[in-house]
């Protein structure tokens, strides 16, 4: 009955607000928002209701398995910067519920629609469980950061060097449609993770393989020398034909695992240099008009209004892991905080929609809700607001800072060298998605604004050491 009164409770009070109240001073305000738009955000999710294995951890069709590992990894932001646990037993059970027969994030039953860059949504999400020393699970005795790492192992494995000299297709099996893609998501994800679990377990693999999947990059075009970051390229053709779509979320992938490596580093000169290009280069997805300076958009596909149901999260990332990357490279704190506020104050303006008056829409510089709802977009507003509360929060811990609970009973990975070039090829059925970001290639490309600068000085260069 409790439950019940709470949500009539809630739902009339969302039935009385016009639009998300967002004082970007005011931790209050900014706690308030957030929470007002995470619960809009969870109430698409189904999972806790009906308690059935299907759908216990993911999200409704059209809907795919992997906004389901980036919905969790939003919750725990939410719970690490707000303090507010109220859903930390729904976003425990989805996260475990879907390790797996292996713990390790390979699941049977979502064959046709996980890919490296799904799967690598997942890691993302059990990384930053591990890091936020989030309470350890109780399923089959792994740690957060054991399940990661066995994640990770699964992928290390898929490195294919017989094409392109190396790096990692888009799909896992072969029946999936982008087999034959080598796409810069899945790369940059497995460099993110390479990045975290190196700083996390000082284990020089990691570290290695960081590096090498990062040149990997360089040397096949998808990252350019001025750290645009393209969709991908077809290994078919040896990757010498690069789609130049960028999206927001490959920028935001690797301008965090460079910045985590920078930090690792004690301020690697060689990563200081990484992460300000990529930082630099993130002036692209913002300003798409003389009259919005400073709101973050989707360049490929907003302002064509051409954005699917991957693409209107990818904001999402793109906010997570910039304001992320100021724990880990302090000199970025300043810029990065003045985009993010502006774009947070515009994000909280959409969130104005029928029929509650705080559902959040997709154009925030448009300046109010313009009738595009859904989960990207609730995800979206809820990184760009609640990161404003991140300078206050704990940045991210190293394995000696948490609390182990869990013990596994097979060997760690943490020492592992892994050298396979094996690409798997089991036998279920097909898939859906299309190339390009998660959506068909095209041949958009756009003009580059001017790049942020960034002032570094020895006083910041010291506050950006290992933490």
């Amino acid at each position: 009955m409790r439950s019940i009164i709470r949500y009539l409770s809630l739902a009339a009070a969302a039935q009385s607000a016009i639009a998300v109240n967002l004082d970007v001073t005011s931790t209050d305000s900014i706690k308030s928002a957030a929470k007002t738009i995470a619960y809009g955000m969870m109430s698409y999710y189904k999972g806790n209701v009906t308690n059935t294995p299907e759908t216990i951890g993911v999200l409704p069709a059209p809907l795919y398995w992997w906004e389901g590992g980036a919905m969790w990894g939003s919750m725990l932001d939410y719970y690490h910067f707000t303090g507010d646990d109220e859903y930390n037993k729904v976003v425990t059970q989805a996260l475990l519920s879907q390790v797996g027969p292996d713990y390790d994030y390979m699941v049977p039953v979502h064959a046709k629609d996980e890919g490296n860059d799904d799967q690598a949504f997942w890691g993302f999400a059990t990384m930053s469980a591990a890091e936020k020393d989030y309470p350890q699970p109780t399923v089959g005795n792994y740690s957060w950061v054991q399940l990661t790492e066995n994640l990770w192992n699964t992928q290390v494995r898929r490195w294919d060097t017989s094409t392109c000299g190396g790096g990692l297709k888009w799909q896992i099996f072969t029946f999936n449609n982008g087999y034959d893609y080598k796409n810069s998501v899945s790369n940059g994800a497995f460099f993110q993770l390479s990045a975290r679990l190196a700083r996390f377990t000082g284990n020089q693999t990691y570290l290695d393989w960081a590096e090498k999947s990062f040149q990997w990059m360089k040397d096949v075009n998808l990252l350019d020398d001025d750290y645009h970051i393209y969709d991908g390229a077809n290994d078919d053709k040896n990757c010498n034909d690069t789609n130049k779509v960028i999206w927001t979320y490959n920028g935001a992938i690797a301008l965090y695992g460079s910045a985590i490596l920078y930090n690792y580093t004690n301020g690697s000169s060689v990563w200081q240099e990484r992460t300000s290009g990529l930082l630099n280069a993130t002036a692209n997805f913002f300003s798409p008009f003389d009259n919005s300076s400073n709101i973050m958009y989707e360049p490929a596909c907003e302002t064509v209004n051409t954005c699917n149901n991957d693409q209107f999260s990818f904001k999402a990332y793109l906010s997570r892991f910039m304001w992320a990357t100021t724990l880990v490279a302090p000199w970025t704190a300043q810029s990065i905080t003045t985009i993010l506020t502006d774009t947070s104050k515009a994000a909280a303006q959409s969130c104005s929609g029928p029929s509650d008056g705080v559902t959040c829409g997709e154009h925030w510089y448009q300046g109010g809700y313009d009738g595009k709802y859904g989960v990207g977009q609730q995800m979206s507003a809820l990184e760009a607001i609640q990161g404003l509360l991140i300078a206050d929060s704990v940045p991210p811990l190293h394995s000696g800072q948490v609390h182990l609970l869990a013990t596994t009973t097979t060997t760690t990975t943490t020492s592992a060298t892994p050298t396979a070039t094996a690409v798997a090829t089991p036998t279920p059925t097909k898939k859906k998605k299309n190339l390009g970001g998660m959506n068909e290639p095209n041949s958009l490309m756009w003009s580059i604004p001017a790049i942020i600068t960034v002032m570094m000085g020895m006083s910041d260069l010291a506050l950006g050491m290992r933490i």
